[in-house]
């Protein structure tokens, strides 16, 4: 491929592209969290987004080789979290392979729907699945908030070049 004025030279889409343009995104960080009885599951995600104010829909991205996806495939109901600053070594924790992610320190309880709400985070919602839409190697799901509290204290965790950050002003 030729190099283009004052950007370089393209690659052809490759998952390791995808992963460096993306490396470069800032993203919000939040956890997930769905229970089945009394199994609670969770994991880190940066792809939350906002859909809809009316109906109220969130979207986040789940692998479907994922611990966690076998629960979440099946949940009626699940949790979304808003990491703050603070809450960066808790959100390593639901990012790490066989971690038990519900174990002190991390603290939390049973929610709205049996969901697990984590304490202490910037805000949670508790939503209602409405889709899972195959993506690749992972699942869209696409949820409806039911219940929720927007009244944490701090500012927002984010995510970029591979690393937990906080915000500067």
């Amino acid at each position: 491929m030729m190099a283009l004025p004052g950007l370089g030279t393209p690659r052809l889409a490759s998952p390791d592209l995808l992963r460096s343009v993306f490396r470069r995104h800032a993203a919000g960080v939040a956890v997930i969290t769905a229970a089945q009885g009394e199994r609670p599951v969770g994991f880190t995600a940066t792809s939350l987004n906002s859909v809809a104010a009316e109906p109220p829909l969130v979207s986040f991205g789940i692998g479907t080789a994922s611990s966690s996806w076998p629960v979440v495939s099946q949940a009626e109901h699940i949790g979304v979290h808003i990491l703050g600053e603070h809450q960066s070594e808790l959100a390593a924790t639901f990012a790490r392979s066989g971690a038990d992610r519900f174990a002190p320190p991390t603290t939390w309880h049973s929610g709205p729907e049996g969901v697990p709400v984590i304490d202490g985070v910037l805000a949670w919602l508790v939503c209602r699945v409405v889709a899972r839409v195959p993506a690749g190697d992972h699942c869209i799901v696409i949820a409806e908030a039911v219940a929720g509290d927007p009244d944490g204290a701090g500012r927002p965790l984010v995510y970029h070049q591979g690393r937990f950050h906080t915000l500067g002003d």
